[in-house]
Formats: structure tokens, C-alpha cells, sequence
């Protein structure tokens, strides 16, 4: 497989769950907005500052208004973290290398865009359409991963696609805990009750699973456990840390590259710090500290791996 190609199915990727990831979380910042309550979202704040890309003064601008706020992380074409400009990417990659993804990946892409870029869509981010709005969009990324999951056949392509994907998820994953963790100075022993973590679970879609399978009143604790170390939580970052572990073992027993060895020892660290990692770990090293430095882990390896792959300098 030629690196441009496996360089466009991993950004593809990237792009398109970072789409789906960023609809989440405004899907529940603005459904929680319109409660009433010590735990509906009154800021934007923590939103705007993971991808809105501002100055402090630009945030305090916008961060009561569900309007501008939405309006700048979807449709800005000056935020290089909007939706639009997320989708725009996506579409980039996707058109570059249309002989190596199936028709329906393309044409799912290709209306995604379309749906997003439509004249009327400031409009609709207004007033009661707006929430509609935002499910549409995320009903179509989810659709996006389906056709792709139904489709694409399990070659070169398909590895490069996934670990793209789960490296986004784990990012995503990681700065959203962070964020929320951050509202409590990173204290696990200042409990919170369970509906001061609803917005962070329902923005990984964690919320119903939370309640069901976490029976104690350590709600911290579950929480970090949930979002970091459950294995068998979809957007929890060991779970995708397991999955990039069978993409890359793919990808480097195919393709032998010099440094192979290298790239397994670079991941193999980064997955055993979290993977074996629990909480009395994490207070030692500081919560913040360890959640900063599981994202840096991860964009560092993509870095590494798109040097090896895909002709980074």
C-alpha cells in the first residue's frame, strides 16, 4: 500500500470519529443546558476550550450563548476544530484515494459533508431545531461507522483506518475526563454525587452502563475507572489502547518496517503504564499529571508511527 493512501485512511478516520466524538459532547452540553438544577451546564466554557480554539477573552464572549457557541463549533469556518472543517478533512482524505474505500464508504462521507456545509444549517442551530439538528449529524457518523464496519474489506487499508480511530478515541476519551476532573481540582476524595458525572458520561455514552454495573456510592472512583482502566467500555482509554495493540501488530507483522522494534516498545510502554495502573498509582503521580500524560503518550506515538508509515518528516 502506497503511504499517501494509508496516510488518508488514517486521517480519514481520525477526522471522522472526532466528528462523532465532538457531536456527543455537544449533543449533551445543550440537551443539559436546558435543565434546570445545581448540574445543568450554565458555560460553554469547558467546551469551547477543547475545541474552540480562543482566547480566554473570546471565550468569555460566547460561553453563555448556546447560539454563538454552537454556531463556532459547528459551522466557524475559522475553528479548525468545527465540525464543518473536521468533515472538510475528512472528505479530503476520503476523495484522494477513492479507488481504496467501498462506494458506500465514500457516498456516507460524501453526505455527511454536504449535510454539513448546506446553507441552512445556521439557521437550524437556532431555537428548537438546534437539538435535532446536532442528533442528525450524530445519527450520521454513527451511520458512517457502520457502513465502514459492513463494507471495507480487512486489509492494510482497514488496520490503518482503525488504529486512526481508536488514537482519536483515546485522545478524545482523555481530554474530556480531563476536563471534567479538572472542575474538582483532580481530587478523587472530594465526592461528587452521580449527577455531577452525568455530563461526562453521557458525552462517551457511559451514563446507562455507569448506572447499571457501578453499584457503590465511590463515585470518583468509578468514574476514573469507567473512563480510564474498564476494558470493556468502548471509549474507555485502555479499551482503545487494546485495539490499537492488534491494528499495530498487524500493520508491523506485515509490513516489517526498520523500526519495528522500535514502534513495539514505544506502544508496549504506553499501553502497560495504563493498562497496569490503578488508583492508588494514579494519586501518586497525580491525576492531573497522569491524564496529561497518557494524551501526550498517544499523539507522540501517532507521530512515531506516521514517521514510519505515511513519510512524515
Amino acid at each position: 500500500m502506497l503511504s499517501r493512501v494509508a496516510d488518508s485512511m488514517f486521517w480519514m478516520n481520525r477526522y471522522m470519529e472526532r466528528a462523532e466524538g465532538l457531536l456527543r459532547v455537544l449533543l449533551t452540553n445543550y440537551a443539559l443546558s436546558l435543565e434546570k438544577g445545581p448540574y445543568g451546564v450554565h458555560s460553554w466554557k469547558p467546551v469551547l476550550e477543547l475545541f474552540g480554539n480562543l482566547q480566554e477573552t473570546e471565550i468569555s464572549a460566547i460561553e453563555h450563548s448556546g447560539v454563538d457557541a454552537l454556531q463556532h463549533l459547528i459551522t466557524s469556518r475559522t475553528n479548525p476544530n468545527s465540525l464543518r472543517n473536521v468533515i472538510n478533512k475528512a472528505r479530503e482524505n476520503a476523495r484522494g484515494m477513492q479507488d481504496h474505500i467501498t462506494k458506500e464508504v465514500w457516498e456516507e462521507v460524501n453526505y455527511i459533508y454536504h449535510s454539513v456545509n448546506q446553507l441552512s444549517i445556521e439557521k437550524k442551530l437556532v431555537g428548537a431545531d438546534a437539538l435535532p439538528t446536532i442528533d442528525r449529524l450524530l445519527r450520521m457518523c454513527l451511520t458512517y461507522v457502520g457502513v465502514t464496519d459492513t463494507t471495507m474489506p480487512r486489509g492494510m487499508g482497514w488496520c490503518f483506518m482503525n488504529i486512526g480511530r481508536f488514537i482519536e478515541r483515546g485522545v478524545l476519551t482523555t481530554d474530556v475526563t480531563y476536563k471534567h476532573f479538572e472542575q474538582i481540582g483532580f481530587d478523587l476524595d472530594n465526592e461528587k454525587d452521580i449527577l455531577f458525572w452525568r455530563n461526562l458520561l453521557l458525552s462517551l455514552s457511559g451514563y446507562e452502563l455507569h448506572m447499571k454495573y457501578y453499584l457503590t456510592t465511590a463515585n470518583n472512583s468509578n468514574v476514573l475507572h469507567q473512563t480510564i482502566f474498564n476494558r470493556y467500555f468502548p471509549r474507555s482509554v485502555v479499551y482503545s489502547l487494546g485495539w490499537m495493540e492488534r491494528y499495530l501488530n498487524d500493520i508491523l507483522e506485515e509490513n516489517d518496517p526498520p523500526q519495528k522494534q522500535m514502534l513495539y516498545r514505544e506502544f508496549g510502554r504506553i499501553y502497560s503504564r495504563v493498562k497496569y495502573a490503578d488508583e492508588n498509582y494514579v494519586k501518586q503521580v497525580t491525576l492531573q499529571n497522569f491524564l496529561h500524560e497518557t494524551k501526550l503518550d498517544m499523539l507522540k506515538f501517532s507521530t512515531v508511527l506516521g514517521q514510519q508509515f505515511f513519510s512524515y518528516a
